[in-house]
């Protein structure tokens, strides 16, 4: 078994998100090593499925909020060192970069479980992510019901 020294685990916030964290957070205790929360604000979509979309106006995004949610998420992990992160881009793209920038050893990500047309207009993050993380990736699947 390897030895992780950083996990780095990406939230949206959401169920999946939060059983990902339980098991991130239980690794980088066993393992003594540092947990990177990091949550990314999407830039609005310009295109679904290929199509071009009109831009919506700039989204407000309030960097306070988010910083407030974060914060509550990495007081309640014991025992690890957290370090808490906010970006904006495309989460995909990012979490891949940011795995990179910080010699993540190990990503532990959610992942909703889409498939079909919610899965094609939306995409899948964790599906980017395995493809072209350079670290391990452990997809904890939460079924949409």
């Amino acid at each position: 078994m390897s030895n992780f020294k950083t996990v780095l685990h990406p939230t949206d916030f959401s169920s999946s998100a939060s059983e990902a964290l339980q098991i991130a957070s239980s690794l980088a205790l066993q393992h003594g090593a540092r947990l990177i929360l990091l949550h990314v604000a999407q830039r609005p979509v310009t295109s679904i499925g290929g199509m071009p979309v009109p831009p919506p106006p700039p989204p407000v995004i309030d960097w306070c909020v988010l910083k407030v949610q974060l914060d509550a998420i990495a007081a309640g992990i014991k025992g690890v060192a957290v370090d808490a992160r906010l970006a904006e881009g495309e989460p995909a793209v990012v979490i891949v970069d940011l795995a990179r920038e910080t010699g993540a050893d190990l990503i532990v990500i959610g992942s909703h479980g889409r498939s079909g047309l919610s899965r094609l207009l939306m995409g899948s993050v964790a599906e980017h992510v395995v493809r072209n993380a350079s670290c391990p990736v452990l997809t904890v699947k939460t079924l949409v019901k």
